[in-house]
């Protein structure tokens, strides 16, 4: 049997803080903003370029890419399709697939792109895996461990990484499991969290595996959270701390966060 050894996430967070990575986000226009404050605060350069005919080209100069299905207008969904043939390693976060059919259908068209990181709540994963019919919009209604063997099927077809957002983030592929547990419940009350998270796996693909990328930025997002909470006074206040907790994060703060 062969065991596989990944970089600590503390590794892996000086590494993009020392590149740092370009990324590009093919993202809804809800969270664009918020998006890419998070990556300049993680340490990572952002580009929301997602015109077709550039699209493709821009991914082909970055070191990560991120797809996020939450406002599929036909120009994205054009940019989408270019940007993943453009062979950089790249995130897929399939926002409310299941009940919505556009969206549901380009995700199973980009699936055959082979991502590197599938990430998304729960009943995103189940209903991409066809073991659901999707959550409430872009609500989970199912828990992270409801959705292990939908997780673990959909790695085997793409042969990456899926995360599966919640209470207790759980991170699988072929033949590994990791859990991130923590955070702040707060991040579901600021639209952006969980789009940015995917961001942020896809500039940590720039400088490691999908698995470990994965794993690294969910345990980014629960310190940073944790530490915004403590600062804040509500969900306008903890938008702008947790910003301010992601670019004081240290790559010590990252050891233990993560278990099996």
């Amino acid at each position: 049997m062969v065991v596989r050894t990944s970089p600590s996430p503390s590794t892996v967070l000086a590494d993009l803080r020392d590149t740092p990575p370009l990324v590009q986000c093919i993202t809804n226009a809800v969270v664009t903003n918020f998006t890419a404050n998070a990556l300049l605060a993680l340490g990572a350069s952002p580009a929301m370029c997602d015109i077709p005919g550039e699209a493709g080209l821009f991914a082909g100069i970055a070191g990560g890419v991120l797809v996020n299905l939450g406002t599929p207008t036909a120009e994205q969904r054009d940019a989408a399709r270019e940007a993943v043939a453009a062979g950089t390693p790249w995130v897929l976060d399939p926002v409310a697939v299941g009940a919505l059919p556009v969206r549901t259908a380009l995700a199973h068209e980009l699936l055959q792109a082979r991502p590197a990181i599938v990430r998304g709540n729960a009943s995103e994963i189940l209903a991409l895996a066809g073991a659901g019919a999707g959550g409430r919009g872009v609500d989970s209604t199912d828990s992270p461990e409801a959705a292990l063997d939908a997780a673990r099927a959909l790695s085997v077809r793409t042969g990456g990484t899926v995360a599966v957002s919640g209470p207790v983030d759980l991170i699988v592929d072929a033949d590994r499991v990791a859990r991130v547990s923590g955070g702040s419940v707060l991040l579901t009350r600021v639209t952006g969290g969980g789009c940015a998270l995917g961001a942020a796996m896809a500039a940590l693909l720039a400088v490691t595996d999908g698995f470990t990328a994965a794993t690294t930025a969910s345990a980014i997002w629960a310190v940073a959270s944790e530490r915004a909470e403590a600062a804040s006074s509500g969900p306008g206040s903890f938008a702008v701390a947790f910003l301010d907790a992601l670019a004081a994060i240290v790559p010590a703060d990252l050891d233990g966060r993560v278990a099996a």
